[in-house]
């Protein structure tokens, strides 16, 4: 009783100040713009809690799921004082933005703060290289420090990852700091090849998603589909053991020739199904290097956060990306009820804030998408009027919104609905 109770605290904790922030930002931006706002709400429903101050009503509602902030002359036109209708553009667009863009800045200074408290920065010195990869091949050696790759400066450890993610193999022009001296390497990398099945698993072997066009995916996997045995090898239900055979199947011939189907036996509602799934060989390249601990200083520390968070930003713009592509799909996607069993299963405070950064960040900056309903739609249609100097008709503007509010809650019921397979 009292782990359900935490949970419940940890998931209303989070979301709750999300949501204040989000609507902290909409309130504040407001009222600095001379805009009169009637009611500051969290959550949805029926009111639980009110008081009414000298302008404005602050209310708790019974669903914590959102919140509002209600602004004079927001949704109809009216000439009243300090009415959101009667303000210039300039001062509309930033009230609309103002609640992504906290939680946005919450998200990276949050990030930011918690990453460059860990101290694990890793240099661009070489601590070691392995035997039989390129590097210890080409006369690379401990102690080097690595200042450009084909040209690109190298200061970190996210430097060099982001050159070999772009590296299909090609031969690489490095240079190295030996001593007091630059040295010049032209280094091929190392090719090793892995198969691939492309499903992701929570800890019970229920597979969580896909990829798109993966061999699971080809093979006729589904969502949802609970691992009961590999290659007649029983799983036990465990992620790990899982893992274990598959890792057993990686020590076997790579060569595409000799790629043998695995037999995988999923559980499906309460039928038993077996497939072939024959994994995908990939090849990865590798210099063969492992690098130094950077030094721990103030300066180091700030740096390497700085690189840090701009990747936990930019993962989120990916990620987006992906989407869009059709790389990720809606059944990808996670709601309400999955990210409070993520919630509930965070470990200790630094794990818990961690995840409200990731929360708030994708919380902001799905909220500016330009789509209606959501504040990027509501700063298009401010764009759409700035272009024509002039608004949309009162009912167009209304039925956009509803179109767009229409979608919102299907694409809810269908990723809560994912969730809830997921889960249970």
């Amino acid at each position: 009783m009292i782990g359900i109770l935490i949970v419940a605290i940890k998931i209303i904790v989070l979301l709750g100040f999300l949501i204040f922030i989000h609507e902290l930002g909409h309130f504040t931006v407001a009222k600095l713009c001379k805009v009169k706002v009637n009611e500051f709400a969290i959550g949805f429903g029926p009111t639980i809690w009110k008081k009414q101050g000298k302008e404005t009503k602050y209310a708790l509602r019974l669903i914590p799921l959102g919140g509002f902030v209600s602004m004079e002359g927001e949704d109809e036109e009216s000439n009243e004082e300090g009415s959101f209708s009667k303000a210039s553009i300039p001062r509309r667009m930033a009230i609309v933005v103002a609640g992504a863009t906290v939680n946005i800045i919450f998200a990276v200074i949050v990030y930011f703060i918690l990453v460059s408290t860990s101290g694990t920065f890793i240099s661009n010195e070489i601590d070691n290289t392995i035997e039989d990869y390129a590097a210890k091949e080409a006369g690379l050696e401990s102690g080097d420090r690595i200042v450009k790759i084909n040209d690109e400066e190298i200061k970190s450890k996210y430097d060099l990852d982001e050159v070999m993610e772009k590296n299909n193999g090609e031969e690489l022009n490095i240079q190295v700091q030996r001593d007091d001296e630059i040295l010049d390497f032209n280094v091929k990398p190392t090719e090793v090849k892995s198969k691939v099945t492309g499903i992701y698993l929570d800890d019970e072997a229920k597979i969580i998603t896909m990829d798109k066009g993966s061999s699971a995916e080809k093979a006729g996997i589904e969502n949802n589909d609970e691992i009961l045995k590999i290659n007649g090898q029983d799983v036990n239900g465990s992620s790990d053991k899982v893992i274990e055979i598959l890792n057993q199947e990686q020590m076997e011939n790579t060569n595409e020739d000799n790629n043998e189907p695995i037999k995988i036996t999923v559980k499906r509602g309460n039928a038993e199904v077996t497939l072939d799934l024959v994994p995908e060989i990939v090849s990865n390249y590798y210099l063969g290097i492992n690098m130094k601990y950077a030094k721990d200083s103030l300066i180091n520390r700030c740096i390497n956060g700085w690189m840090e968070t701009k990747v936990f930003v930019f993962s989120i713009f990916d990620n987006l990306k992906q989407l869009f592509t059709g790389n990720v799909g809606l059944d990808q996607m996670m709601g309400p009820v999955g990210i409070s069993e993520v919630v509930a299963n965070t470990n200790g405070f630094r794990e818990f804030i961690e995840m409200m950064a990731l929360i708030s960040l994708s919380l902001g900056v799905t909220n500016l998408l330009p789509i209606p309903a959501l504040d990027g739609g509501k700063l298009l249609i401010l764009l759409i009027e700035l272009v024509r100097r002039k608004p949309l008709k009162q009912q167009t503007e209304i039925n956009i919104q509803l179109i767009g509010f229409a979608i919102l809650i299907g694409i809810f019921l269908m990723v809560t609905y994912n969730d809830i397979l997921r889960i249970f």
